[in-house]
């Protein structure tokens, strides 16, 4: 079955030259120049990746990607001239699944796109809805389809993916520590290096979201020189 992809830049000459790219290496290749475009194009299609530019017309890259957190299985690749570490950040603290600078070689962009398809193909079988569709600890309630997140005051919050899929790691290694590179390649596809931050910064977001259960119910503990480690209350683990 081919991959469909789609091409969201308002610069015609480069969404034009990726088009051509990406079709020149077997993707079906649709294109839009604005928010308006995207969401036409993903109504009229089935996509499977969208290759997204920060910087837009109207609505920005950010709201964008904020947008398609809602669509369950989208992947999105975000394209931008801005190539600082906080802005790359920024980039998948909204749910970004890689995160590209230009100018960048084609050839790379093959390579991220290829290793972030592969990714939800990996964890199709493990993301799938258990038995129960929520996962329940210290009060909190896990929807591993919606990614939501429902805290003990009763208050919801849907994840972005990778901080859904660091968390579920966590939780999954029942108690045990679990090491950056691991966390790294569940949750964004590549391998862990020493200036990559993007896995501090689910652990950050999500120690906000867990601060909220009862003091000592629920913490992610930093384990030196070997990753983090979700502890979870004896009294409140088997919920």
């Amino acid at each position: 079955m081919s991959t469909t992809l789609l091409v969201v830049d308002d610069d015609d000459e480069i969404r034009e030259l990726l088009c051509d790219y990406l079709s020149d290496a077997g993707y079906t290749v649709l294109a839009a120049a604005d928010g308006d475009g995207m969401r036409q194009q993903l109504a009229a299609s089935k996509v499977d990746l969208v290759v997204l530019d920060l910087m837009l017309p109207g609505e920005d890259g950010l709201s964008l990607c904020r947008q398609l957190q809602a669509m369950p299985g989208l992947a999105v690749i975000m394209l931008s001239a801005k190539g600082s570490t906080l802005d790359r950040i920024i980039g998948l603290e909204v749910g970004a699944d890689d995160y590209l600078a230009k100018p960048f070689e084609p050839r790379e962009l093959i390579a991220r796109i290829k290793a972030v398809l592969r990714r939800p193909q990996r964890l199709e079988g493990a993301e799938e809805a258990p038995a129960s569709d929520a996962e329940h600890f210290a009060g909190f309630s896990l929807d591993h389809v919606k990614r939501l997140l429902t805290r003990p005051d009763g208050a919801t919050l849907t994840l972005p993916r990778s901080d859904h899929r660091v968390l579920r790691e966590l939780l999954e290694a029942n108690n045990r520590v679990v090491s950056r590179d691991q966390l790294t390649r569940r949750a964004f596809g590549r391998d862990h290096h020493p200036d990559d931050r993007s896995v501090d910064m689910c652990i950050s977001r999500l120690r906000q979201q867990l601060r909220h259960a009862p003091a000592g119910d629920i913490q992610i503990l930093t384990i030196r020189n070997e990753g983090y480690l979700l502890s979870v209350a004896e009294a409140q683990a088997g919920n």
